[in-house]
């Protein structure tokens, strides 16, 4: 079977309880001389297979393709959050609060309660700098200088917004995290992961990407 975008995979899924499937890229049959129709290549991967000419591509097993799946939507949703938490930093950038030069992390526990605060109505500076707990490096004074800009309605709804959708990928991400549980443990992966942990520098997520 000659492999094409994704148009291959529901027919591999079919056949593959039935027969032994050598899926070939279609880079090794581009150089093939004449006309390209289905019926020719057809005749012309057999004939090549005949001859041994053909290379199959490796294909993971179902359990680790399913995997797979899991993983790349669980780092493409992480990076979806990424992005989102990007966009809070560009709306209080947009009402000139400069939150992010007075707190290293604008999702840490300060900048969380400010942000939730700003998103709940609080728009005074001096109530929002109460807020700060001891550790800060940054003074009180600095704090409200910080927040001292001009936030509109607008800038409020758009972070409640941008807030919910982290909120809601958060929650996608304990489900998908859960699934991948589950297929560690229906495809006894659980102890080759644990194995892979042992490695330093590799945690739990690390393994199951290892293994995916």
């Amino acid at each position: 079977m000659e492999s094409t975008g994704v148009y291959w995979k529901p027919v591999y899924n079919i056949l593959e309880e039935y027969f032994e499937i050598i899926l070939v890229n279609a880079r090794h049959l581009k150089n093939i001389p004449g006309d390209k129709t289905d019926k020719k290549d057809s005749r012309r991967i057999s004939k090549l297979l005949l001859a041994g000419l053909l290379k199959g591509s490796f294909i993971p097993p179902k359990p680790v393709r399913e995997m797979r799946d899991l993983t790349r939507y669980k780092r493409r949703v992480i990076e979806q959050i990424a992005s989102e938490k990007n966009r809070i930093h560009k709306f209080l950038e947009d009402a000139n609060i400069k939150l992010s030069s007075v707190v290293s992390n604008l999702s840490g526990a300060v900048a969380t309660k400010i942000i939730d605060a700003i998103i709940q109505g609080e728009g005074n500076p001096e109530k929002l700098a109460k807020l700060r707990h001891g550790k800060m490096k940054a003074s009180e004074q600095e704090l409200i200088t910080a927040l001292t800009g001009n936030l509109t309605k607008h800038h409020k709804f758009m972070l409640k917004m941008v807030k919910q959708s982290i909120k809601d990928k958060e929650l996608l991400i304990s489900e998908l995290d859960k699934q991948i549980d589950n297929k560690l443990k229906e495809n006894e992966m659980v102890l080759d992961a644990e194995l892979l942990s042992t490695i330093p520098g590799v945690d739990k997520e690390s393994a199951t990407y290892i293994l995916s």
